[in-house]
């Protein structure tokens, strides 16, 4: 599964960088995230609870970041298992483009395997429900960086 997009972020891309480094904006904006632990600059623990179609689970997962082309680019891989639910892989590369002073344009393509049950609900549910989890991702990071530079 391929999934791609790009947002405008109304924060200057410094900022924008520091957030999607920042473990509290990051639990605080992923859906279902229960925990996030950062264990070094690059690699990050993640407890996750998500419903996709009837099937609700708890994933528990590593990420591995790449900063070389930081601050203008990264990528990032990980894994999660979900128990009986199945399991999952992937990873993404982002790039942030400073759209004038005060604004950011954040793109990212991402791809990602699943196994187990989570196969038997359909390539469109899975698709679909992983559109609505990365719209949702984006949409509260946004709004995270934009209360904070209203405040």
């Amino acid at each position: 599964m391929e999934l791609a997009d790009e947002i405008i972020i109304n924060a200057p891309k410094e900022r924008v960088y520091a957030a999607l480094n920042d473990p509290a904006i990051l639990q605080q904006c992923i859906p279902g995230c229960q925990e996030l632990i950062k264990h070094s600059d690059t690699e990050l623990e993640a407890k996750v609870v998500l419903k996709i179609g009837p099937v609700k689970a708890k994933f528990s997962g590593n990420v591995q970041l790449d900063t070389a082309g930081a601050p203008d680019a990264f990528s990032l891989t990980g894994q999660g298992n979900g128990g009986a639910a199945g399991h999952a892989k992937g990873g993404a590369d982002v790039t942030l483009t400073a759209d004038g002073p005060d604004k950011t344009i954040l793109r990212y393509e991402a791809k990602a395997e699943i196994g187990g049950k989570l196969v038997q609900l359909g390539s469109r549910l899975i698709q679909s429900t992983a559109k609505k989890l990365a719209a949702n991702f984006f949409k509260s990071f946004a709004n995270v960086l934009n209360e904070d530079v209203a405040a």
